[in-house]
C-alpha cells in the first residue's frame, strides 16, 4: 500500500526489554515486532505478566534505565525513539503520544483539583496561561462527557465516582490531541455499563481525532468490541496476529484456543463449564526452552521431535496474519474444529 494512511505510523520492530534484578535478568520482551496504522485500534491481549503493559511503557521511555536494557527499534512516525534524549522524550510524552492508565485513583494527584491535573499537561506543551488551561480543561471535561464541566472542574479525584475519573483521564491523555494513545486496561475496574460507555467515547473520539490506539487486556470480549487488529503475547513473545475476526473466529495457537475457552459466552449452554488453561504464566527469570507456552499445552505430543520443548516457533506473518506453532496448519484445523464443536456440544 502506498498511501500515507497506509503507512505504519508506529512501528516496534524486535522489541526487546530485560530488567536487571537481585534473581537475574527478566527477560520481559523478547523479540516483539509490530505495526499500527493511524485510526486503528490494535489491541493486544494476554495474561498478567506477558509483556502487555512493559511493551508499552516502553514505548513512551517510561522505564529505569539504570535497571532496564531496551533493544530493537520504536519508531513514532518515522522518529526513532530508543535511545532518544529524555529531552525528547518529554516533548512527545502527552503530546504526540499519550496513554490512559487502569487505575485512575492512583493515576491521579489527590492534592489537586482535576482541573488543574488536565490543565497542566496543556500549559506544558503550549505554554499558555492557567485561563487558558482552565478553560482547555473544561473543554476536554465536556468532550469526555462530564456533566456540569464547568463546576466540576474544581473538584478533586475523590470526589468523582469511578467512571468519571476514568473520563477524567482520558480527558488528561487527550487534552494535546495525540496521534497515539495507549490504554493500559481502562476499563477493568468498572462496571459492565460504564465500560460500555468509555469503550463508546474512545471509539468517537477516534473517528473524531484519527489517533492510532493501542488497547491492552487480558479481556477478549473487550477486544470483540474495539479492536481492529490483535496481537496476543505470553511470555514476553508475540504468538498471534490478525484482525479481530481472524483472530476470534478462526484463531490459529492453542494458546489463543484456551483463552476464548476460558471465556463464558452467550452462545453456549449455561451448564457447560469453562475450561481455564491448565498450570500458570512462566517465569521470565528462566523462560521455558522452544515455545514458552508447551508447559501448559494439550497438543505438545502431537508434534513429533519434541520441537515444542527444544525449537521456538518462528512468527511469520502474511499480511497481518500469523502464529507462532509447530502444529501444522491441517493439524490446527482439525484441532480447533473439534474443541468448538466440543464447546458447543
Amino acid at each position: 500500500m502506498t498511501s500515507t494512511e497506509q503507512q505504519p505510523f508506529l512501528s516496534i520492530k524486535d522489541l526487546k526489554v530485560h530488567f536487571s534484578t537481585e534473581d537475574g535478568i527478566v527477560k520481559a520482551v523478547d523479540g516483539l515486532s509490530f505495526d499500527l496504522v493511524r485510526g486503528k485500534t490494535l489491541g493486544i491481549v494476554g495474561e498478567s505478566g506477558s509483556g502487555k503493559s512493559v511493551t508499552n511503557l516502553t514505548i513512551l521511555g517510561l522505564h529505569n534505565p539504570d535497571s532496564t536494557k531496551v533493544e530493537g527499534s520504536i519508531t513514532l512516525d518515522g522518529q526513532e525513539l530508543n535511545g532518544a534524549p529524555e529531552k525528547t522524550l518529554e516533548k512527545l510524552r502527552g503530546n504526540k503520544m499519550s496513554m490512559i492508565f487502569q487505575d485512575a485513583l492512583t493515576s491521579l494527584s489527590p492534592y489537586h483539583t482535576i482541573g488543574k491535573q488536565i490543565g497542566e499537561t496543556y500549559r506544558k506543551h503550549t505554554g499558555c496561561s492557567k485561563q487558558q488551561a482552565r478553560a482547555r480543561a473544561i473543554e476536554m471535561l465536556t468532550r469526555v462527557g462530564i456533566p456540569q464541566p464547568e463546576v466540576r472542574v474544581d473538584d478533586y479525584p475523590h470526589q468523582f465516582s469511578g467512571g468519571m475519573r476514568q473520563r477524567a483521564m482520558i480527558a488528561m491523555a487527550l487534552v494535546c490531541d495525540p496521534e497515539l494513545l495507549i490504554a493500559d486496561e481502562p476499563t477493568t475496574a468498572l462496571d459492565v455499563t460504564v465500560q460500555a460507555q468509555i469503550m463508546d467515547l474512545l471509539k468517537d473520539l477516534q473517528r473524531e481525532f484519527g489517533t492510532a490506539i493501542i488497547f491492552i487486556t487480558h479481556d477478549l470480549g473487550v477486544i470483540a468490541d474495539i479492536a481492529d487488529d490483535v496481537l496476543v503475547m505470553y511470555g514476553g513473545r508475540c504468538v498471534e496476529r490478525g484482525t479481530k475476526k481472524e483472530v476470534l473466529s478462526n484463531p490459529q495457537h492453542p494458546y489463543t484456543w484456551g483463552l476464548l475457552g476460558s471465556m463464558p459466552s452467550l452462545d453456549h449452554p449455561v451448564d457447560v463449564p469453562l475450561n481455564p488453561i491448565p498450570g500458570a504464566p512462566p517465569s521470565l527469570l528462566n523462560p521455558p526452552s522452544g515455545c514458552r507456552f508447551h508447559p501448559r499445552c494439550a497438543f505438545t505430543e502431537k508434534v513429533e521431535g519434541g520441537l515444542c520443548s527444544s525449537e521456538r516457533p518462528l512468527l511469520e506473518i502474511v499480511d497481518g496474519r500469523g502464529s507462532a506453532c509447530h502444529l501444522t496448519d491441517e493439524q490446527r484445523r482439525d484441532f480447533f474444529t473439534d474443541l468448538a464443536g466440543s464447546a458447543a456440544n
